[in-house]
């Protein structure tokens, strides 16, 4: 990987995610009330961007009740504290199989396939200056569950998105995803600057090695935003890769839940260990506001 490292890094926090990580941390943030203050925590620690999940406050499991969203994107919007708000658009994409010998009917267990209308729901009420779309499908983790996103729900979704005038965040998670998210710039479904996660390290999509990485980031268009981020241990590692790549940063509890070995952290451990990195590799943090002027983006609340 040729070494075009990027001097001015903005940090996004992925605060809580959608996975079954509550009952392995107890810094999981869970409530409405805890992931708006995990939100601005992981602000003030130098996040321009918080990427926003909820989940059911009685279990913990991933939800996707607007009335959710709205108490979390009103209590950070509350708080005075400028940052950028990214909902993800990911769920309602699920899939779970039946077992092999009989893959039909479909479980009940997991299985979460709506339209695109009530996928943005959230975004549509809430306007948030960004929110995700996942382009493509593929077996994620073990078992019988598909992440799935078809090439015509990527078109709804997209078209709906720039509608509603909010910037999509196009995840991907492996190569054929990049080509996809070129097809939806191409159908004219996603305006500039194009803005990508290039979401490495996870169970069956691109590996979170360097060539991999630099596979990705040479098929690239030269105009393009992109942020990287691998799971697990490889988090923060990936805080300096993706620097050194020309990307920035992503960390946050959805995709570590670990500051150091057999240590928890909270997200603004996470997004000050990061901070620390770029600041030490020579890199300047932006804030939410240069981020808006970076991305095209209109603040949408005061």
């Amino acid at each position: 990987m040729g070494l075009s490292p990027n001097r001015n890094v903005f940090i996004s926090c992925a605060v809580t995610g959608a996975g079954d990580t509550t009952g392995r941390s107890d810094k999981i943030p869970v409530t409405p009330r805890q992931i708006a203050d995990a939100a601005i925590e992981a602000t003030r620690a130098g996040a321009a961007i918080a990427h926003i999940h909820v989940r059911d406050p009685e279990t913990g499991k991933a939800a996707r009740d607007p009335a959710l969203y709205r108490e979390v994107v009103e209590g950070v919007r509350a708080s005075g504290v400028d940052v950028v708000l990214n909902l993800t658009a990911g769920m309602g994409g699920d899939l779970v199989l039946g077992p092999p010998d009989n893959p039909l009917p479909l479980s009940d267990a997991g299985t979460d396939l709506i339209g695109a209308a009530e996928r943005l729901a959230h975004v549509a009420e809430l306007k948030p200056e960004i929110c995700t779309l996942d382009c493509g499908t593929m077996n994620f983790g073990e078992g019988d569950y598909v992440m799935t996103n078809t090439p015509a729900m990527l078109c709804e979704m997209a078209r709906q998105i720039q509608a509603l005038g909010v910037r999509p965040e196009i995840e991907i998670f492996d190569t054929g995803h990049l080509l996809l998210a070129k097809w939806l710039k191409e159908q004219g479904l996603v305006d500039d600057p194009v803005l990508v996660q290039l979401c490495m390290g996870i169970p069956w999509g691109a590996p979170d090695d360097i060539a991999t990485l630099n596979a990705l980031v040479a098929n690239l268009p030269e105009d393009w935003v992109f942020s990287a981020f691998s799971i697990g241990r490889n988090q923060l590692p990936y805080a300096a890769m993706a620097i050194l790549a020309g990307g920035n940063i992503r960390v946050g509890l959805e995709d570590n839940i670990w500051l150091e070995k057999g240590v928890l952290a909270t997200n603004g451990q996470l997004v000050d260990r990061a901070a620390r990195i770029a600041e030490g590799m020579g890199c300047r943090v932006l804030t939410p506001q240069e981020v808006r002027d970076k991305l095209k983006l209109t603040k949408r609340w005061a």
